[in-house]
């Protein structure tokens, strides 16, 4: 009988570390990343952004990512924008559902085409209205000297496919070694 309990606990610890719907980190722009020379539109096509997915902007320092309103975005308006980054590398976690909207702040950039609008559901159906000023993101600190970045909370990566992360403390695969020495164990003792 006391087999039974150690297949049991096995198993549950097993079925416990299955993730059945991970967060993707979307590298913006893939390879050529936040720059004056991706269409941001078609690169966004397609794509289904959810709740707990990340943006990975890489960029030279030359450029910004401005999160931005809906008529800022549309009228390319710099100066207004609601967090503000220029270290390179931003990593922006989508908390919230609806649209958002990033500009390069530098002038002349967004016109230029650095500009993107994205649309995040909870569970790939459409989403209601926007809600860009309630999105919480690795948000700036001000200091006496000016503003301080922090630094990125997830590494880039420049493939064109998302990366799939998981919370899971043990891997699937060690959970089932575990629990076969359990049972090895449990044959050998019982």
């Amino acid at each position: 009988m006391a087999t039974y309990g150690v297949v049991v606990v096995c198993l549950m610890v097993v079925l416990s570390n299955v993730s059945f719907g991970s967060a993707k980190d979307y590298t913006v722009g893939d390879t050529a990343g936040w720059a004056l020379s991706v269409d941001y539109t078609k690169w966004a096509k397609g794509k289904t952004f959810k709740v707990g997915d990340s943006l990975v902007f890489n960029y030279d320092t030359s450029h910004t990512v401005d999160l931005v309103s809906s008529s800022d975005y549309t009228t390319c308006t710099i100066g207004n924008s609601i967090a503000s980054y220029n270290s390179g590398t931003t990593t922006i976690a989508l908390n919230t559902t609806g649209s958002h909207y990033y500009i390069c702040g530098i002038m002349g950039h967004c016109s230029g085409g650095m500009k993107l609008r994205i649309k995040v559901t909870s569970d790939g159906s459409p989403s209601p209205s926007p809600t860009p000023s309630s999105i919480p993101a690795d948000s700036p600190t001000t200091t006496s000297l000016g503003t301080a970045l922090p630094p990125p909370t997830v590494a880039g990566t420049t493939s064109n496919v998302p990366v799939e992360s998981s919370s899971a403390t043990i891997s699937p695969l060690v959970a089932v070694v575990f629990c076969l020495v359990a049972f090895m164990f449990e044959l050998i003792h019982g």
